[in-house]
Formats: C-alpha cells, structure tokens, sequence
C-alpha cells in the first residue's frame, strides 16, 4: 500500500491572511479558498501543500511541528521577513544555532537556515 503526503495543515486565526503570508514568503500561489480552508502549492503544484484553517485557540507552548527554509542570503530573507510580520523567537535553540527561528504573524514557529554548504 502506497501512501503520499499531501499537505500540511496549521491552524491560524485568520486563514486568509496566513495563506496570503506564506504564499508570498515560499512565491506559491493560493490554489483554494473553500470554507473549510485555504491551501497554497508551488507554482507547479509539485509536492505537498499548506493548507491552512481556523481555529481561534489560544496557542500553548511551541509548535510540535514546524518548517524549514532554506535561503541563499540568510540575512537578506530574514531583514525582508522580518518587515512582512516575522518575529524572531526563543525556543531553546542553542546561542550559535545556524538557523534563526522565527514566528510568522500567526506565531507559528519556523527555521530559516544557513545555505546548504555554508559553515
């Protein structure tokens, strides 16, 4: 039995405008917007999505899953992140971690890491 991951789902407040934030954050495009959530796919709709959905519960603790970008100018992607709503955040990473975590203007945690091959 063959089995596919098909999309990653978070709860957010405002499902909207989280799908507007990560789409624009990854250069996806929203592909759905139905009531019971809005997803978001790479351009060629190639591999899993985000599907985002509401849920107006308090947040506890850190998230038990969460994303990982890579970026060619880490620096350069964390200065415009941070402008769009990104904040960083403490979740007991190490002081000389080579990613830098962060929560998007839900307060989903992710990690915006080094280059591949930088060190």
């Amino acid at each position: 039995m063959k089995v596919t991951w098909e999309a990653l789902t978070i709860d957010v407040r405002d499902p909207v405008a989280s799908a507007r934030w990560w789409a624009a954050t990854l250069d996806w495009e929203i592909t759905s917007h139905e009531p019971a959530g809005v997803e978001v796919h790479p351009p060629d709709r190639q591999g899993p999505s985000l599907f985002f959905v509401e849920n107006y519960g308090a947040k506890l603790g850190k998230n038990r899953l969460h994303l990982d970008l890579a970026a060619e100018d880490q620096a350069a992607v964390l200065e415009q992140l941070i402008s769009r709503g990104a904040t960083r955040v403490d979740i007991g990473q190490a002081p000389d971690a080579d990613c830098v975590v962060l929560s998007d203007p839900d307060g989903n945690e992710f990690c915006l890491l080094e280059p591949h091959g930088a060190s």
